[in-house]
């Protein structure tokens, strides 16, 4: 992910639930190891030669992972060189290898700059995790709880197993369909494989949770941390959700479903309720992540309540009152009133010059004849365009900036009074990023703060920047239900520059 164009020209995709995402995605043609990487822990009952090279040399396991691992960084925007950061997680994750299921097995764990929530393992103790998930978390014994449960993974060789089922359906599905060809029974023995794959990956999921919280336990971490970091996930993905999730895709996740996972944890934690120390760790872990990058950087553009800034296009707008703005993996997207939605990406503009035919070259679908027109925004060469998709109608944008097309397109339920307005003032407000603007903007961070006698809730979280749902972001990263109360001397997270 190095700049929103490098993101969106290899193609466009569904990014959630909501309506007029969805349709804005369906009306959208498609179109288009090096150990400075990565930070090691090598366990200390290892004799010899204790370089990860001289441990991993015959492991094949090892050498999967190390074919995967450049695929991983490119995907997740690189590695998140940090110090601070980078001996905090070393800290975490060196008390739980003494734990671990094999006491010989190496881990390579790289901190992704990425801000999305996410942790996963690949074979040969290739460990990730991104500063996302570390901004989400609240304490030492959390993190804890995210690392053994990938630590499990690779011991329990959860990752070669689910290569060898995969081959395995593969290869029954191509021999069936070879038998059985263009059959309605072909499509359902496919749907049964995909099925049992999801199950076989869901019990891989809840054992490595069994033996993540043993380790934590074993190593002096508090047990009930996974269940509550489970908790502090799935709140996370309520906030960031337009919609609420349709439950008949349960049964297809990799994951067992959230509520039934934490109820698991918290069963497996009271198992070990009086197995020594239960350390949270809270103070240090507060302290390891006070500076940490949060969200977007500057490859990607910054979100600033109902603003969007890229300062390295030096490009900038403006959604109206009352949307709220995400940076998706392909996009940035507004979401508003009346199942209204805005869509932002951008592709290289290889020599076109007539942005008339660009509209009309089929990356649209449903566009209206002769709807399409050209004229300028903001001293620059544009078009625009009406579509007209299922129950959805469609403003489409499009804006040159020297070697860039920039698209704009808004979204409404056919019928609505709104969408010329809303599509003509996102339109307007697009403009070059002025010298002043670029100076002012920086990149936004986790800050700790104390809590002051006299602070609340609501008065801390009107200092979050970088969204336009401040009380209910400050909620979620600090671990706050719809009751909880501040006390002074407490220490909580907010964003800010």
């Amino acid at each position: 992910m190095n700049t929103i164009l490098g993101r969106l020209k290899s193609g466009t995709r569904a990014w959630g639930r909501h309506g007029a995402i969805l349709a804005l995605a369906s009306m959208l043609a498609l179109s288009a190891c090096q150990s400075t990487d990565t930070y090691f822990i090598v366990p200390e009952t290892a004799g010899g030669e204790q370089t990860v090279d001289a441990l991993t040399r015959n492991d094949p396991n090892a050498a999967m992972g190390a074919r995967e691992h450049p695929r991983i960084l490119e995907t997740y925007g690189g590695q998140y060189r940090d110090p601070q950061v980078e001996k905090l997680v070393a800290r975490i994750a060196g008390a739980l290898t003494a734990v671990s299921e094999n006491p010989q097995q190496t881990y390579r764990i790289t901190i992704l700059n990425s801000p999305s929530i996410n942790a996963f393992a690949l074979p040969g103790g290739y460990l990730y995790v991104t500063r996302g998930l570390l901004a989400l978390a609240n304490d030492a014994s959390e993190i804890a709880a995210v690392l053994s449960h990938e630590m499990a993974h690779v011991t329990a060789n959860h990752g070669i197993e689910r290569q060898r089922r995969e081959e395995a359906e593969a290869i029954s599905s191509e021999v069936i369909a070879e038998v059985l060809p263009d059959s309605q029974e072909v499509k359902q023995i496919a749907a049964r494989g995909k099925m049992r794959l999801a199950a076989f990956s869901r019990q891989q999921e809840l054992e490595a949770d069994a033996i993540g919280i043993r380790m934590l336990a074993e190593a002096g971490y508090d047990p009930s941390a996974a269940a509550r970091f489970l908790r502090s996930m799935a709140a996370f993905a309520k906030y960031e959700s337009a919609s609420s999730k349709d439950e008949s895709l349960d049964f297809l996740s990799s994951h067992p479903n959230t509520p039934r996972r934490v109820q698991l944890a918290d069963e497996q934690a009271a198992l070990y309720a009086n197995v020594g120390s239960k350390e949270v760790g809270r103070e240090y872990f507060l302290n390891g992540i006070n500076g940490l990058l949060y969200g977007s950087n500057a490859d990607e553009g910054y979100i600033r309540d109902r603003n969007f800034y890229h300062p390295k296009l030096q490009i900038a707008f403006t959604v109206p009152a009352g949307f709220s703005m995400t940076d998706k993996a392909n996009a940035v997207v507004a979401t508003g009133p009346s199942d209204v939605a805005i869509r932002f990406d951008g592709v290289k503009a290889k020599g076109r010059r007539n942005l008339e035919d660009y509209i009309q070259s089929g990356w649209v679908t449903g566009l209206v004849p002769g709807s399409v027109e050209t004229t300028s925004v903001n001293g620059m060469p544009a078009a625009t365009a009406r579509a007209i998709a299922g129950d959805w109608s469609f403003d489409v944008t499009v804006i040159r900036d020297g070697g860039e097309i920039y698209r704009l397109l808004t979204a409404a339920p056919r019928g609505s009074g709104q969408l010329q307005d809303i599509a003509f003032s996102v339109r307007s407000s697009f403009h070059k990023m002025s010298a002043q603007e670029l100076s002012s903007l920086k990149p936004l961070r986790i800050r700790v703060v104390t809590v002051q006698p006299g602070d609340t809730v609501a008065s801390l979280s009107e200092k979050m920047m970088g969204t336009s749902r401040k009380l209910a972001l400050f909620r979620v990263l600090n671990a706050l239900g719809p009751g909880a109360t501040l006390s002074a001397g407490q220490e909580v997270k907010i964003v800010s520059q």
